[in-house]
């Protein structure tokens, strides 16, 4: 047992040790960076089972609450189903002649349609690691060839793009965190923004044409930004174009923002996409009109005022 006098020093101790020991991971991480961060990716493989122990009695309460909450109204649920399921069989009576016609008129242009892309699901499992504020790791197992850049989605809409790989698990920046710039395109006003996020639910839209402000809401997808030479690169890079990802709200006069349609606060399953290998601009399909170039134009002559002649002149 330490005596009164020695647990003192060693409480004043503690402070500058702890502070030592935070400057040195510090400069751990600046020096070694690519070493740290294969660790910490390490460490989150190893935790996996402990995080997916966490989650499971939320994910159990969840079940319960919901299985509670229909049993509380079982014939109103009933007779909702009843009149949804007659106007979706009219509506599948629809979609089936035009799904014909479409076929129909595919095959009479000769259509040849775009490569589907890969994609990995994965359970979301919360964690308070990362370099980022708003980030979730992925468990999606071995063998899953995701790659930084790729492109997370659930259910409704865009989440968020991959930053970090390890063995089983992957960590994907949120739309939401202040990292996070994603172009955007504004169906209603045809215009162009970039969605950047602040850390709160709804991201901020920023570098949108004043002329041509954001609508009250009105539909926001990805907007595709390709390079000069015709091949993605850069920060934007396998980012598709017309993924969904929410409606325009002003929080207040002149700051719009995002709502967005994904789960931000509890994803629970998440796919991840591989847009960078699937060949989306495919080869020329047969039958497809060709521009033709434009015609040289003859170089105008200098104009030339008529005179007329005076006398004497022939």
């Amino acid at each position: 047992m330490l005596s009164i006098q020695g647990r003192h020093a060693l409480a004043k101790l503690m402070l500058p040790f702890f502070f030592v020991l935070a400057i040195g991971l510090i400069m751990l991480g600046l020096t070694r960076r690519q070493a740290v961060d294969s660790l910490r990716m390490r460490l989150a493989d190893g935790l996996t089972p402990a995080y997916q122990l966490l989650t499971a009695p939320e994910t159990a309460f969840a079940h319960l609450r919901q299985t509670v909450t229909g049993l509380t109204d079982i014939a109103g649920e009933n007779a909702r189903l009843r009149a949804e399921n007659q106007k979706l069989r009219r509506w599948y009576n629809v979609a089936v002649a035009l799904a014909d016609e479409n076929a129909q008129l595919k095959a009479s242009l000769h259509w040849i349609p775009d490569n589907a892309p890969n994609f990995v699901s994965g359970h979301a499992l919360r964690d308070a690691g990362g370099l980022y504020g708003r980030s979730v790791l992925l468990a999606v197992g071995e063998n899953h060839n995701i790659v930084p850049g790729d492109v997370a989605l659930d259910a409704s809409g865009l989440l968020g793009r991959v930053t970090e790989t390890g063995a089983r698990t992957v960590r994907i920046l949120m739309i939401n965190d202040d990292a996070s710039r994603i172009p955007v395109m504004l169906t209603a006003s045809r215009g162009n923004a970039i969605m950047a996020g602040d850390g709160s639910p709804y991201p901020r839209l920023i570098y949108y044409a004043q002329d041509n402000r954001p609508v009250e809401g009105e539909r926001v997808v990805t907007g595709e930004q390709p390079a000069p030479d015709g091949h993605e690169h850069g920060a934007f890079a396998g980012m598709p174009g017309g993924l969904v990802v929410g409606t325009v709200h002003y929080l207040r006069p002149g700051t719009p923002v995002v709502v967005p349609e994904a789960s931000l606060d509890h994803p629970d399953i998440i796919r991840v996409f591989n847009y960078t290998s699937a060949d989306h601009a495919g080869p020329e399909a047969p039958g497809r009109v060709r521009l033709m170039p434009p015609m040289p134009v003859a170089p105008e002559l200098p104009f030339v005022p008529f005179q007329k002649p005076t006398k004497g002149q022939g």
